[in-house]
């Protein structure tokens, strides 16, 4: 996977003024996008195309600087179809307008070329299992929030918090599937998962087609297929959130599976009172590298 991760990089340099197909490059890896961009944000700590736009920024930023052209030869040059589009995107980056950044010689906020190499990681085991599952329903009652990496999600926090004790109670008799008991569900993530952009989380349990869903509930499918289940205890939710970071600096470069599309399942089996920690299943939709 390391090596895929260069090879992106290096096209990244190669197609810095055009659009790059990393669903072709996916491809001729022998991998997904959706794999292949996870694992970029995973292991880079930013966005596939956040890395794209704050290089193609720092690239430009010499061609403002030198003076080579007017402002609108420079955005054209760079990708960008007006003058306009490119000053948003550059101020983005670099916090000035090309003008003044021409004028005062920046300042500037350089993106240096990544590389990607392998470390020594994974001096603890990490508890996981794989297993097989039909197709089954996860029900609940979903809402549209924000993605937050650390710490608790306050969107969610207030949707789970304004549902009464008896729905919790209503929705644990009508489970009858793995993973079992009320659910945590995350689904319709943005693909490179940047903060901030909105994802469909769903307060719910498993259930098989044999279960009548009560029209009141909100209902995820879920194709059949292999899942990873990583198991954790500790400080809620910062454990749950590194378990997902070692999923992709530990899990996935040194085993043959990669993540295929498909909701991310949290499963709490046991907890504090007060939730200040917590044992937790996370489960991750996978299928063969």
């Amino acid at each position: 996977m390391i090596a895929w991760l260069n090879r992106l990089v290096d096209l990244v340099e190669d197609h810095l003024t055009d659009d790059l197909d990393v669903d072709r490059l996916a491809s001729t890896l022998g991998t997904t996008e959706h794999h292949l961009r996870r694992m970029f944000s995973s292991l880079a700590g930013m966005p596939l195309s956040d890395y794209v736009r704050r290089r193609r920024m720092t690239v430009a930023a010499a061609d403002v600087v030198s003076g080579s052209g007017d402002l609108l030869d420079i955005a054209v040059r760079h990708g960008y179809g007006s003058a306009e589009a490119f000053g948003r995107a550059f101020q983005a980056v670099h916090g000035v307008t090309p003008g003044r950044a021409r004028r005062d010689g920046g300042p500037f906020r350089t993106q240096p070329r990544l590389r990607f190499r392998l470390t020594v990681e994974g001096a603890l085991p990490m508890d996981v299992r794989l297993v097989t599952r039909p197709a089954f329903r996860l029900v609940g009652h979903a809402a549209r929030v924000p993605l937050v990496h650390e710490g608790v999600n306050p969107a969610i926090r207030e949707h789970v918090a304004a549902l009464p004790p008896t729905e919790h109670h209503r929705l644990k008799a009508l489970g009858d599937a793995e993973p079992h008991g009320l659910l945590a569900v995350s689904t319709d993530l943005d693909p490179d998962r940047r903060e901030s952009t909105e994802l469909t989380y769903l307060h719910g349990v498993a259930v098989t087609d044999g279960v009548d869903v009560p029209a009141d509930l909100d209902v995820v499918p879920v194709d059949a297929g292999s899942w990873a289940v990583f198991r954790a205890t500790g400080p809620y939710p910062a454990t749950l959130q590194s378990v997902w970071a070692a999923t992709a600096t530990d899990w996935f470069p040194s085993n043959p599976w990669r993540l295929r599309p498909g909701p991310e399942v949290v499963a709490v089996l046991d907890r504090a009172d007060d939730f200040s920690t917590a044992t937790v299943e996370l489960w991750l939709p996978v299928e063969p590298a």
